[in-house]
């Protein structure tokens, strides 16, 4: 998030728990069977869980996990579970406290690291940690973070530090983002638009052309290789 904050959209524009819901039914019915709420930071829209608890009861989904900064976890881990999500991936760049609350203006470390064990405790396993690096995992604070995923038992993954506009991204250490070749992931941002790649322009307005014809659109129009994106930032689209 930039330093002098975002534009806020107006509420209408957000997608309903309705909407949403209803948008995954329509894609499960079309052979999508893994869902991940991802942000922004999906913990703090008020009634998160309730979302989750409607899109885990609708037949066909065989994965539901959350891309979380884990600061609000600790609190809502067992609720989370309790609601049909699975498991969780958890963004953690350092293991130094004062980086940490530079680099996430202000966030606390230790609440990430209690939120960290709370998801442990409740099940949503396995834990991955995606860890942003500059160059590689060689780095010292990338270090620090695989030496603690290791000794916790977590999956720890490095994604090199990525430039929407500019088009610089590559595939993830240790897992599978960023890899065009195989890439057959959507995006439903909260507006409403589906993107078939982070890094294009390319979008469908779900309220304009309904659910099953967005998804299509998107399907059929998914580039082979990403490019750049002008028209959005990770805080408006995800990451």
């Amino acid at each position: 998030m930039p330093e002098e904050g975002v534009k806020l959209i107006s509420h209408t524009e957000i997608l309903s728990f309705e909407e949403i819901t209803e948008f995954v039914r329509v894609a499960v019915s079309m052979g999508i069977d893994k869902v991940r709420l991802t942000g922004g930071e999906p913990l703090v829209r008020k009634g998160i869980t309730g979302l989750v608890s409607m899109i885990s009861s609708i037949e066909g989904i065989r994965d539901l996990s959350m891309t979380t900064n884990g600061i609000l976890l600790k609190k809502y881990a067992r609720e989370l579970a309790a609601a049909g999500l699975r498991r969780v991936n958890i963004s953690l760049d350092t293991l130094d406290p004062a980086k940490y609350h530079y680099i996430t203006r202000g966030g606390n470390l230790r609440d990430v690291l209690e939120g960290i064990d709370a998801a442990v405790d409740a099940g949503l396993t396995p834990v991955k940690i995606n860890c942003v690096v500059k160059v590689s995992s060689g780095e010292q604070d990338a270090v620090a973070v695989e030496r603690y995923g290791r000794e916790k038992g977590l999956d720890v993954r490095f994604i090199r530090q990525m430039d929407l506009e500019g088009g610089e991204f590559s595939i993830v250490e240790g897992g599978e983002g960023g890899n065009c070749a195989a890439c057959n992931r959507l995006r439903l941002t909260s507006n409403g638009r589906v993107r078939p790649c982070l890094f294009n322009d390319i979008e469908y307005d779900v309220r304009e052309l309904g659910a099953g014809k967005a998804l299509k659109l998107a399907v059929d129009n998914k580039p082979a290789c990403g490019s750049s994106n002008i028209t959005g930032r990770f805080y408006n689209i995800g990451g």
